[in-house]
């Protein structure tokens, strides 16, 4: 019986791989090609080779004497799909995302309602908030290097630098010097301690995720005091009537409850969240 189970899987294995290979080998072929430097009026031509009926889609790159030029809509749309790749991991390491859903978790837990309000809820208020909080800094980041870049004004390294110092600005008025000093011994490289741009983007992401998980914890901590003080309060007075088999978390749930909304606790905390991302560390 086991022995037809592998062979059935192999077959299906062997099926899906021929259909694989038979699709990339029946579709049509792409052709990459770029303009003359010396005349930007030229434009890509497809290969003379092939059938022009039946070419498929092409990359084109018109580039005039400066370098700098225009790509065509199937080249951005590939660039695109790269810089979506890339969000998540920008979005955890360069932005305040990571600090307002570790605080959201913590105040969750600390009202221990499990899922409620449940994960979604959680990570698109975070993402909201950091849409917010990074408003400011992405604008820049277009204005200043974005849509020069578009307009052929600077070139792609130029366009790059322009478009981090913006976030490096912004990680580093987050970032504790502390830190910045702890990888920069791990790193054996020298710095003053005031000129922003002797610190790499190495050195500058640890000590920003470092000081964020500190951030977070401590306003967490805060947010679990009072808490913390209804929880004792309900058990000594289970305990004191003889209610031990009662879990405290049971009754002290509803009048945490209670004490966050009479407290207008969403707006206290997500209002003094945003505002630690404006004060300098």
């Amino acid at each position: 019986m086991i022995k037809n189970k592998l062979r059935f899987k192999r077959i299906v294995t062997a099926i899906c791989l021929l259909v694989t290979v038979g699709i990339l080998c029946i579709q049509n072929s792409m052709t990459v090609s770029a303009a003359a430097l010396q005349d930007p009026t030229v434009t890509a031509s497809p290969n003379p080779f092939e059938d022009p009926g039946e070419l498929g889609s092409s990359f084109t790159i018109s580039m005039g004497e400066n370098g700098n030029g225009n790509i065509s809509g199937s080249l951005q749309i590939l660039i695109t799909l790269t810089l979506i790749a890339l969000i998540p991991t920008l979005l955890l390491m360069m932005t305040s995302f990571t600090r307002i859903i570790i605080v959201l978790h913590f105040t969750r837990t600390a009202l221990n309602t499990q899922t409620a309000p449940p994960n979604q809820v959680l990570v698109g208020l975070a993402l909201i908030l950091t849409f917010f909080i990074m408003e400011p800094t992405i604008a820049q980041i277009n204005e200043e290097a974005l849509q020069p870049y578009q307009a052929g004004e600077i070139e792609l390294d130029e366009a790059l630098e322009r478009g981090t110092a913006p976030l490096r600005q912004f990680m580093y008025g987050q970032t504790q010097l502390k830190d910045v000093q702890l990888f920069m011994s791990i790193a054996g490289q020298n710095w003053d301690g005031q000129n922003l741009d002797d610190i790499s983007l190495s050195v500058l992401l640890p000590s920003f995720m470092l000081s964020e998980l500190r951030m977070a914890f401590w306003i967490g901590f805060v947010i679990y005091i009072p808490f913390i003080v209804i929880d004792m309060v309900v058990a000594s007075t289970l305990m004191s009537m003889g209610m031990m088999m009662l879990p405290p978390t049971t009754i002290s749930m509803p009048f945490k409850i209670l004490l966050f909304v009479l407290a207008d606790g969403w707006s206290l905390i997500l209002g003094n969240l945003v505002q630690t991302f404006y004060l300098r560390l």
